[in-house]
């Protein structure tokens, strides 16, 4: 448990609330008590809380990743896969990736966090989906509650390999049986459902190229009767479409309906090549997206139908992916590119820096059924972003909540639950050097 802290955030220029009525309110002050938000107001007495002075800052709700494997941050702009599509990608990743063990998933997980939390991210779900030489999913956790983020990782599986017809190598796939299993004791050991919690677990095979059919069916089940969300890889590019038709005979949004995939209870990740009748299917059964725009660019999956799904109702977040297919993990940064791929696809008016603002924050929360946080709001979590408009970044600007247009790319001070984790612009909780070096001198005997 994180201890409780009291503090003041004063004057700041302004608090984008993303509450129910979306209200921006100049010259205030947010009072931040036992993980919650307190008081939200001008001119409020500190009551021997810290003060935090906020001027020339705009306050925000914390940004949610939805979507991210944090292993991958040991890999980023490996030669053979720089300029390569998702399978091929891949096939170069596997073999590098089955030499990890629990010190890399650590190590690696603890650079991708803090690498979102100073790009103002406070809640974030991981996909970690191989685990070999002994690696868990346990190393994240661990990772997570050492740096202090809000974690949503999921128990991700393969199981069909390359002899069976899969993707992977044989090396990185589980039986199905072990998975499940696995399943159970991570749910049972870590999954916390109270309001405020720090660890949610869910359940989450790789994609519908790397399990089985009986897997899907099996995991919606498990997760249902334990209560817990689904995830997985839906629809990111026509390599995926077509091998769905040759496969299953179907389109993976149909797929998904038929294995039980749909639901408040279930995101996809990317979902570039939904066509009308999935977003129309995802829309009513109110299923989330997680999109990934930079990872959608840098493999040429092609830029998702994000005005359509939203128009028609479908619930989206945002997610950075794994560092080894975007090559950074600033969510920020992945705000503003949702926003100009859509304006690239339908026009200039196709998506304001606003709404992309909100997808990154309350769209994101809600997708992971964290309606206690992605709002500045009394009572609900205080997991809050200051981003410091006095530089120059912003200088010049007319508008300071238009932070995608003009505005810093990382934030000045970060809260998780009432504890500052990043203060001006630096990790409170972790030796980030000596972490930083760690990972540079595995990075280094991973590619001798």
């Amino acid at each position: 448990m994180l201890a409780n802290n009291s503090y003041l955030i004063t004057a700041a220029r302004v608090v984008v609330t993303m509450d129910d009525d979306r209200r921006e309110l100049p010259d205030q002050d947010v009072r931040i008590a036992n993980g919650v938000i307190a008081e939200i107001g001008p001119n409020l007495d500190p009551q021997g809380a810290e003060v935090i002075r906020a001027e020339g800052c705009v306050v925000t709700p914390g940004l949610v990743n939805t979507h991210h494997h944090l292993y991958q941050t040991l890999t980023r702009a490996v030669p053979g896969g720089q300029d390569a599509l998702l399978f091929g990608w891949l096939k170069t990743l596997y073999p590098i990736w089955s030499r990890f063990g629990p010190e890399e998933m650590h190590v690696s997980a603890l650079v991708g966090l803090a690498e979102l939390a100073l790009s103002g991210c406070t809640l974030t779900s991981d996909h970690l989906y191989l685990y070999p030489n002994g690696a868990r999913l346990d190393d994240t956790i661990a990772a997570a509650g050492q740096i202090g983020m809000r974690f949503h990782p999921t128990r991700g599986a393969m199981s069909i390999g390359e002899s069976d017809g899969g993707l992977p190598p044989d090396m990185l796939v589980e039986k199905e049986a072990d998975i499940l299993e696995d399943a159970i004791r991570l749910i049972d050991l870590h999954h916390d459902a109270a309001e405020g919690s720090m660890v949610r677990v869910g359940v989450a095979p790789c994609s519908p190229f790397s399990v089985s059919r009986d897997l899907m069916r099996e995991a919606a089940l498990l997760a249902r009767d334990k209560s817990v969300m689904l995830h997985t890889h839906l629809a990111e590019n026509d390599e995926d479409i077509a091998y769905s038709l040759a496969t299953f005979g179907c389109r993976p949004g149909q797929y998904a309906e038929e294995l039980g995939w749909v639901g408040e209870d279930v995101w996809h990740a990317h979902c570039v090549k939904l066509d009308p009748t999935e977003i129309d299917l995802f829309a009513r059964t109110k299923t989330g997206v997680a999109h990934c725009p930079c990872s959608n660019c840098r493999l040429g999956s092609g830029i998702a139908p994000v005005r359509a799904m939203r128009d028609a109702g479908v619930p989206v977040g945002l997610g950075v992916d794994g560092s080894a297919s975007n090559d950074a993990g600033n969510l920020i940064l992945e705000a503003r590119q949702a926003m100009l791929l859509q304006r690239v696809a339908q026009g200039a008016d196709a998506m304001s820096a606003r709404e992309a603002l909100e997808i990154a924050t309350r769209g994101g929360a809600e997708i992971l059924g964290r309606h206690d946080c992605g709002q500045i709001a009394v009572g609900k979590r205080a997991d809050l972003a200051l981003w410091d408009v006095s530089g120059i970044e912003a200088a010049g600007s007319w508008d300071p909540v238009a932070l995608l247009l003009a505005g810093p790319t990382t934030v000045r001070d970060l809260f998780v639950e009432g504890r500052q984790i990043v203060r001006d612009g630096q990790v409170t909780t972790l030796d980030l050097r000596a972490v930083m070096a760690r990972q540079n001198a595995l990075a280094r005997a991973l590619a001798e």
